[in-house]
């Protein structure tokens, strides 16, 4: 078995994102980690999440709005986004990798 790595198949697709479960852990997968991989066009889908969410991004810039507010992200940065905090992908450049780590209430 191959050694997982999380810049593999990292291309990005036409549009949006591609998010993929890297590893579920808990009993009821109550931390979910996952891999998202940006296209240079955001969908810019509106979230407000039943979970709470810290990311970071690994490679790649992005532009998220959270809150009202914008925010330039340069690889290293991170956000925390808790349960039911609005926020969007406004920019971003094709590659750009992403960690997200989700934490399910419950």
């Amino acid at each position: 078995m191959a050694q997982p790595n999380l810049f593999t198949d990292a291309d990005p697709p036409a549009a949006g994102e591609r998010f993929e479960t890297l590893c579920e852990l808990g009993p009821a997968a109550r931390v979910q980690i996952e891999r998202i991989v940006s296209s240079a066009a955001p969908d810019g889908e509106l979230y407000v999440q039943t979970q709470a969410e810290w990311v970071v991004l690994l490679r790649g810039r992005a532009v998220l709005w959270v809150d009202g507010a914008t925010r330039a992200l340069e690889p290293g940065d991170h956000v925390h986004l808790p349960a039911g905090r609005p926020h969007r992908v406004e920019e971003t450049e094709a590659g750009t990798l992403w960690l997200a780590v989700h934490a399910h209430e419950g």
